[in-house]
């Protein structure tokens, strides 16, 4: 019986099937996105109440006229992120090590810490900017800050040094303990350890999450507007209910974005760095 020969393929002939296997799910892909995208415009374009959604939310005119003010609004919120974001950093990582270090000295921070967690991951942010912003004024205590934009920030790095104490000390004790015992069997002290071997190591594996930490920060300083300061939401709300138009919020939410945006592709490209690094499997479909 005789048997049929398998033809031999060259690596011409491979690079060639990949080529048109890319070919055709660049075409797929870009059929399925014209057709859900164009759906989507179509039924929002033709419904009958477009004109005034268009009329109330996209006039180019209230757009011009608001922009410039709601920009420097933004430049506000920038400056308190940055701020807050350090802040947040350094207190997060303070209590971190407050509730993984077991030195009985540290007994009484670790127990403060835990309560601070509990409580103020557990009560709404816009809550804690309410009580911070109008409660400590409320004292009449002198040497503390009155300014609304300092209680505003200081609410939000309250609220977000919970959070991201929780992120640093998931990495902390993400990391093995032979690493600890290995440095302090090269001589190191135990603060030695905790700063060269295991911080390094523990601040690379929560970078990704930390980054979404901060995004949802970066949204969340218009909370501070309650309390009165003239930031981009303030701008766009005052603008809004002066001309009766909410084109100016469009506004403020399209400056967000730009800033949003680019760290959320931060965020991801880290992420898949973290995993090849790791060398775990990534489902990313044919490249």
């Amino acid at each position: 019986m005789s048997t049929a020969e398998t033809p031999t393929t060259t690596r011409a002939d491979r690079a060639t099937a990949r080529r048109r296997r890319r070919r055709r799910s660049i075409a797929i892909s870009t059929a399925s996105t014209v057709i859900v995208l164009g759906g989507l415009a179509a039924l929002i374009l033709t419904s009958p109440g477009w004109p005034t959604v268009r009329r109330q939310f996209f006039s180019s005119s209230h757009f011009g006229a608001a922009f410039g003010s709601v920009l420097s609004g933004f430049w506000l919120d920038v400056r308190m992120f940055v701020i807050v974001e350090l802040v947040v950093l350094a207190l997060g990582l303070l209590i971190a090590l407050c509730r993984t270090v077991h030195a009985p000295v540290l007994f009484p921070l670790r127990i403060l810490a835990i309560v601070y967690v509990d409580l103020l991951r557990g009560v709404p942010t816009i809550l804690v900017v309410y009580i911070v912003g109008f409660g400590v004024p409320a004292l009449a205590l002198s040497g503390l800050p009155t300014g609304a934009v300092v209680l505003g920030g200081a609410a939000l790095a309250m609220c977000y040094s919970a959070y991201v104490s929780e992120v640093f000390r998931a990495g902390i004790e993400s990391i093995h303990p032979s690493q600890g015992a290995a440095a302090l069997a090269l001589g190191l002290t135990p603060a030695q350890a905790l700063r060269h071997v295991i911080l390094p190591q523990a601040v690379r594996r929560v970078a990704p999450p930390l980054l979404n930490d901060f995004i949802s920060l970066q949204k969340d300083v218009a909370l501070v507007s309650i309390l009165g300061p003239q930031e981009a939401f303030r701008v766009a709300q005052v603008f809004e209910a002066s001309q009766f138009n909410f084109t100016p919020l469009i506004a403020a939410a399209l400056l967000y974005l730009c800033v949003t945006i680019p760290m959320t592709r931060i965020v991801d490209r880290l992420q898949v760095r973290s995993l090849r690094e790791r060398g775990a499997a990534l489902a990313l479909g044919p490249h």
